[in-house]
């Protein structure tokens, strides 16, 4: 039985991709810490596309909770056969400034959580000779990010491990792409207090048209996936400037007037 778990799989991008593997016939592990809203998102999933879904609540900031998400999948005996690392969040401000234990929180879940259930996860893919990883990354892991530093460098580590694993991982029938979006009409904006910079100012993706950039990139063999002619673009020319002026340009377009 294909089975796939997803990371804040109750909202956002995560929810449009749990919709893509439904139709494909996946069975769906979805985590999140919201009880109510992963509720709604299972019961929608499931009059929807009548799949088997099962919810399970769990606070990724907690540094136990991959081994209890592991162990609980374990005595379920569902094998996980796709894994979405999606759950992720950002935060806005100088460092001077920033709360440290919500960098810490910001690390374990962007960084710390994505490793380890990979690491959890992919033996059973490697016995079984398949499967599927997608880390969501984004267009900030190609560069430094003043005023958001501790979150452009942890989808930079997203990106250099997705990119690394999926080498390792390739010879054993196992695809792990990263998928790398721009400013999405997600809750993200909000969430860590720059909605109101001028990157969310132009018109965004919408969650659906990034899920299926990456599920189809994820598919198809893709390593990386980049939605957007202009995200593509972006990075191209960001990698033949000095890290000096890319982080210049990356302040401007993310200070706030």
């Amino acid at each position: 039985m294909k089975t796939v778990l997803i990371t804040g799989g109750n909202s956002g991008i995560g929810f449009e991709l749990a919709k893509l593997f439904a139709k494909d016939g996946y069975r769906l592990l979805l985590v999140a810490r919201d009880k109510e809203k992963l509720q709604a998102a299972a019961k929608q999933l499931i009059k929807q596309y009548s799949v088997t879904v099962e919810s399970i609540v769990l606070d990724l900031a907690d540094p136990a909770s991959t081994t209890k998400l592991f162990d609980k999948t374990e005595k379920m005996g569902w094998k996980v056969t796709a894994l979405v690392n999606n759950a992720g969040f950002g935060d806005y401000g100088v460092l001077i400034n920033a709360d440290w234990k919500k960098l810490q929180s910001m690390i374990q879940v962007n960084v710390m959580c994505l490793t380890h259930l990979s690491r959890l996860y992919a033996p059973y893919m490697v016995k079984q000779k398949r499967g599927y990883i997608l880390n969501i990354a984004s267009t900030a892991s190609f560069f430094p990010g003043p005023l958001m530093a501790t979150y452009y460098a942890s989808k930079a580590y997203v990106l250099s491990f997705s990119v690394a694993t999926a080498n390792e991982l390739k010879p054993y029938g196992i695809q792990v792409t990263a998928l790398c979006p721009g400013p999405t009409a997600t809750g993200f904006g909000s969430a860590a207090k720059v909605a109101d910079s001028p990157l969310f100012k132009k018109k965004l993706l919408t969650p659906a048209e990034v899920a299926e950039a990456g599920y189809n990139g994820l598919v198809n063999g893709k390593d990386v996936v980049i939605p957007k002619l202009s995200n593509q673009l972006g990075v191209a020319l960001g990698k033949l400037i000095p890290l000096e002026l890319a982080a210049k340009i990356t302040r401007s377009v993310q200070e706030k007037g």
